[in-house]
């Protein structure tokens, strides 16, 4: 049965740095995209970044447009890892963040439809990122 568990949350200050993991456990072979969205409170949950996992070049990514050049997904085929880099955090990026697994399917970048909730499969507990001023 596939799992994906996030770690790496915690509290910072601003301009500080955090580096998120999503492990994911079962027959990972099937998961064809991993994305990071959060929701922060009062807020409607909203996608982060996505990365392409059939892509070894960790090439075929997106980010949303709050978090470009600040936020880098990556992924650790062999350890089943999914990251998400967080620089110059500021204190809008509070939120919980939840890793998220998209079974099948492509043209999820392409299209621009890896925002959407709806498009994914599986879920993580989420993490909590706490930056204060």
């Amino acid at each position: 049965q596939l799992q994906l568990v996030e770690s790496g949350g915690g509290s910072v200050q601003a301009g500080g740095s955090l580096r998120l993991s999503c492990d994911a456990s079962g027959y990972t072979g099937e998961i064809n995209y991993m994305g990071w969205f959060r929701q922060g409170p009062g807020k409607e949950r909203e996608g982060v970044a996505v990365i392409d996992t059939r892509d070894t070049r960790s090439s075929d990514t997106a980010y949303a447009d709050s978090v470009k050049g600040r936020f880098t997904i990556s992924q650790d085929n062999a350890k089943k890892t999914v990251y998400l880099q967080m620089n110059s955090l500021e204190t809008e990026d509070t939120a919980m963040y939840y890793c998220a697994g998209k079974k099948t399917g492509w043209g999820l970048i392409y299209y621009g439809r890896w925002s959407r909730r709806e498009e994914y499969d599986l879920w993580g507990q989420g993490t909590q990122v706490t930056v204060s001023s």
